[in-house]
């Protein structure tokens, strides 16, 4: 007998989670329901935790600067990438479903040819992208969460900052909380994209790994790896970074990505900022 009112009282002394699904665009999510800032920057690993039923959620590269040496086949190009402000827009639809939109506002492109002596340079707008997730599990509680999200990138870069296509594909993350106030996250991805050839689509599959920790208060870093298999090249990088909460509501963040193989770019820097109403 003792033991099965023990078992009662234990069971009675975890709080179920709240109902939210009746929460919408139109019904907002009550400040003191909403779930803890969670953010698909700075890893490229995506997060499975969608934005709270009618709220917003703004997330944005303020400077990013990428930089490749080419030298395959007795190559010596140099290219250099700035992007300012690229920011992603969410909010937040129902209690699983946020609406996301990706923009670049200015990208600025220099490519050296150090063996022609030759130098140019395309800057202006780039590519918007759509993309909806829906958290299929673990969105307000549990050790783990999921989520599906569906992508189509609109060709509106300016002149040879895009290749002039609709593209898409699907994104499968996956998060992971361990112990020791460790967490996991895994990403799966398959991107449609056009052939070097202007002749149809290609499939280019990617996998990411990331884990992280507080390092010291609201302080937090994360390692991270990725992997591309395209017909242009095997992709592969090295990333880490940094977090800093500012409150419950701002993040910034800082970090690099490394590339591993020939075909990825060398080197990016990035320092960001997410913000969420």
């Amino acid at each position: 007998m003792a033991f099965s009112v023990f078992c009662v009282a234990t069971l009675q002394a975890v709080p179920p989670l709240p109902d939210k699904s009746n929460h919408t665009l139109w019904n907002p999510t009550p400040v003191t329901l909403m779930r803890d800032l969670s953010t698909d920057r700075p890893d490229a690993t995506e997060s499975p935790y969608t934005v709270d039923a009618g709220h917003w959620q703004a997330e944005s590269d303020l400077l990013a600067r990428g930089r490749d040496h080419d030298t395959a086949d007795g190559a010596d190009t140099v290219a250099t990438a700035w992007l300012f402000s690229t920011v992603n827009f969410k909010i937040g639809l129902t209690n699983r479903i946020d609406l996301q939109t990706v923009v670049e506002p200015y990208t600025r492109i220099t490519t050296e040819d150090r063996a022609a002596a030759a130098k140019t340079s395309q800057n202006g707008f780039g590519d918007i992208t759509s993309r909806l997730k829906i958290n299929l599990w673990g969105n307000d509680g549990g050790d783990t969460a999921g989520a599906l999200m569906p992508f189509i990138k609109w060709p509106v870069a300016g002149h040879k900052l895009g290749n002039g296509s609709v593209e898409g594909g699907l994104i499968f993350p996956v998060a992971f909380t361990l112990p020791a106030g460790w967490n996991l996250g895994v990403m799966t991805e398959i991107d449609m994209v056009r052939n070097e050839a202007d002749s149809g689509y290609t499939a280019d599959w990617t996998n990411t790994a990331t884990i992280s920790h507080d390092i010291a208060g609201r302080l937090g870093g994360y390692l991270e790896l990725t992997s591309t298999v395209t017909h242009g090249g095997d992709l592969a990088t090295f990333n880490c970074g940094v977090t800093y909460a500012l409150n419950e509501n701002v993040q910034l963040d800082a970090g690099t990505n490394l590339g591993i193989t020939r075909a990825s770019e060398d080197v990016v820097l990035f320092f960001g900022l997410s913000v969420r109403h």
